[in-house]
């Protein structure tokens, strides 16, 4: 199995000449971001959305609609917000905590989790940058739009995703429900490494707790400022190997391809 990155939490995993496309997004708010490519993400089997926020599901008609990935696999908010949104529900599957689906080699089991919850530090950051204010008539816009697209705790997914030989956990956003039994000691555990002023620190409760063979971050980029920042991913390998000795850490380019 192979994994992809195509920023802020766009994944795309391939194997025996089949794929999975997770949370895709254009990143229209930061134009300065590399552009995903749609030609490929679109030749997916399936699209997966961990949940229904504006930089998870929004652009999801850009990916399926004239021939493109079939099947949307998404929590029942999404058909609510994808009606209000006018987007295009007939290719939805609307999914819960606990199923088992099958699509070419990939099985992907469905857990319940939790959204990352932004600390006072980030908060604070945010509210007294310069960039907040210079950025006044896109922080409302944003603001605005992200109303469009709220859910309950309990439609925020996490994905068991296997090949036959190899195991992903791929947690949308960063936190997970303490009376859940997640996979311990899959090949990758995905982690979205934004929403905390020390994400390292945060971020060793997850290893511990998981015991993943591997590490890679996403969602460290500048996906919609002025509420986000490219996170400084410096001491990301460094707390990898001091929780999980041995294990591996990858900090992914845009587009690159990397072996499970």
């Amino acid at each position: 199995m192979n994994i992809k990155w195509y920023g802020t939490a766009t994944l795309l995993l391939e194997s025996g000449g089949s794929s999975i496309l997770l949370d895709p997004y254009l990143k229209g708010y930061n134009k300065k971001l590399p552009p995903v490519p749609l030609e490929e993400a679109r030749r997916a089997d399936a699209i997966f959305i961990t949940h229904p926020h504006l930089d998870h599901f929004q652009d999801v008609d850009a990916f399926t609609k004239n021939g493109g990935v079939p099947r949307v696999f998404v929590p029942e908010a999404g058909l609510r917000i994808g009606k209000d949104m006018r987007l295009d529900t007939s290719c939805m599957v609307p999914i819960r905590a606990g199923e088992t689906y099958a699509v070419g080699p990939f099985t992907v089991k469905t857990y319940e989790s939790r959204h990352c919850v932004f600390d006072a530090e980030t908060i604070i950051g945010i509210i007294f940058s310069p960039r907040t204010y210079l950025c006044a008539d896109k922080s409302v816009m944003l603001l605005l739009d992200m109303k469009h697209f709220k859910c309950e705790p309990h439609e925020i997914l996490a994905y068991e995703i296997s090949d036959g030989e190899k195991r992903v956990f791929v947690l949308g956003s960063a936190a997970l429900c303490e009376d859940v039994e997640y996979p311990a000691g899959c090949d990758l555990l995905v982690f979205p490494y934004q929403g905390k002023l020390r994400m390292h620190t945060y971020m060793e409760s997850f290893l511990h707790r998981l015991q993943p063979k591997g590490v890679f971050c996403d969602h460290f980029d500048d996906a919609f400022p002025p509420f986000t920042k490219n996170v400084n991913t410096q001491d990301f390998a460094p707390t990898v190997e001091k929780c999980l000795p041995g294990a591996r850490a990858i900090v992914p380019s845009e587009g690159v391809s990397y072996e499970v």
